[in-house]
């Protein structure tokens, strides 16, 4: 399994309106990907700021590829992102899971 991460930042006002956002496209973006075993879609409140971090785990570097494209290494958008973040990582982080419970 191999863990694929991203993070994204709104201000604190636009955080909820963020999270519906994420919920109607990403997440359905991610989780109907055949060969995606799950997703974590997380967020922390900073300051003025909010910190989204989403963690999705994925069977196979080609179920990675069938979501993200040929460039494993570059971040998925969405049409609305632009609206709502103010700063976000343009790359992904990807883990070669060894363990897990």
């Amino acid at each position: 399994m191999i863990v694929r991460t991203w993070r994204g930042w709104t201000r604190e006002s636009d955080a909820a309106a963020y999270e519906d956002y994420l919920l109607r496209t990403g997440f359905p973006g991610y989780t109907e990907t055949p060969g995606n075993r799950g997703a974590y879609f997380t967020r922390r409140a900073s300051g003025d700021m909010t910190e989204f971090f989403l963690i999705s785990m994925w069977e196979s570097w080609e179920a990675i590829r069938a979501f993200a494209g040929e460039d494993l290494g570059a971040a998925v958008f969405y049409p609305e992102d632009d609206a709502f973040l103010v700063d976000r990582e343009r790359t992904v982080e990807h883990y070669e899971v060894f363990a897990s419970a």
